[in-house]
């Protein structure tokens, strides 16, 4: 057994019943609903909360995770995976998160919304992989980050293991050697570019952007504002903030006022006008059109969506 930071006693990390299916524990288990498949070289499994219930989850084994988390807002809690920082970030939709094999993932939480995430558990000793020498790479943990490539390739496992078809063996072969491409690609840009190197920025200057950017989110940012905010030229800016966030800085601002309105939607207690105002829309049509490119619909519909 292992004790939670909240004092709860939870189950520990056990594989399942068929050693070459991974597992991530949930506690109680019945809060999620799982969907899995045994690809060999990359297992997906879809995993959705049911229950606005506080939850534990663990997972540490022989394989690298890859979790692509569509939904995922919490009213409190922690997570903690193990060669970073402790987190109590509160929203990380559309955010992934990498787990090296033997690392430990864990954490829990009070949900806001239902957490929707895809699990892609990859084997790093695949006959399918040896080509690129997979296994002998030492890969870096990864917490709530964005990566353009990685989030589409995984959406299009998740959309295998939806829908499967017979003649799916190839594509799916295919799509788990793409994303071993592209984490290697991730993993040797996040080793060889450490924060003062290739135009990454250090921790401190990505720390004090983004709580400069999170108390002006109504107001007008511009991109010099920024650059001058950590003293450096708004080209070199613009590349750093990039490579450091994951996405340009205009790009992280959208991102962020979404994020912030969808708490606002939750809550009720402002109109949608309202709510696009307090973000930093000028118009109600911008912040619907701003609003259904992140998130695939309508500021109503979502509210409608988390009633």
């Amino acid at each position: 057994m292992v004790v939670s930071a909240k004092g709860r006693t939870v189950s520990a990390f056990s594989h399942s019943s068929t050693p070459s299916m991974p597992h991530l524990a949930v506690t109680p288990p019945a809060i999620a609903q799982r969907r899995s498949a045994d690809w060999g070289a990359v297992q997906p499994e879809q995993v959705e909360v049911i229950r606005h219930e506080t939850f534990d989850y663990e997972f540490k084994g022989s394989r690298h995770v890859l979790i692509a988390t569509e939904r995922a807002e919490r009213h409190d809690g922690e997570t903690i995976l193990d060669g970073l920082p402790r987190s109590t970030c509160r929203e990380w939709n559309g955010k992934m998160t990498f787990v090296p094999a033997g690392h430990r993932f864990y954490g829990w939480q009070k949900p806001r919304s239902l957490l929707r995430s895809t699990f892609l558990y990859i084997d790093p000793r695949s006959s399918l992989l040896s080509e690129l020498r997979f296994a002998e790479i030492e890969f870096k943990p990864r917490l709530f980050f964005f990566d353009h490539d990685l989030w589409a390739t995984a959406l299009k496992l998740k959309a295998q293991l939806q829908h499967p078809c017979r003649s799916q063996s190839a594509y799916v072969e295919a799509l788990g050697i793409a994303l071993a491409h592209e984490l290697t690609q991730m993993n040797e840009g996040w080793t060889s570019a450490p924060s003062s190197m290739r135009g990454g920025l250090p921790g401190w200057q990505q720390k004090k952007l983004a709580q400069f950017i999170e108390e002006h989110l109504a107001d007008e940012i511009s991109l010099s504002s920024l650059a001058q905010l950590v003293r450096l030229s708004p080209f070199h800016f613009s590349r750093a903030f990039k490579e450091s966030f994951g996405m340009p800085p205009h790009r992280y601002l959208t991102h962020q006022r979404i994020e912030r309105a969808k708490g606002l939607l939750a809550a009720r207690q402002l109109s949608v006008t309202e709510i696009g105002l307090d973000v930093g829309f000028s118009e109600t049509s911008s912040f619907t059109a701003a609003f259904r490119k992140v998130t695939g619909e309508t500021p109503t519909e979502y509210r409608r969506s988390v009633a």
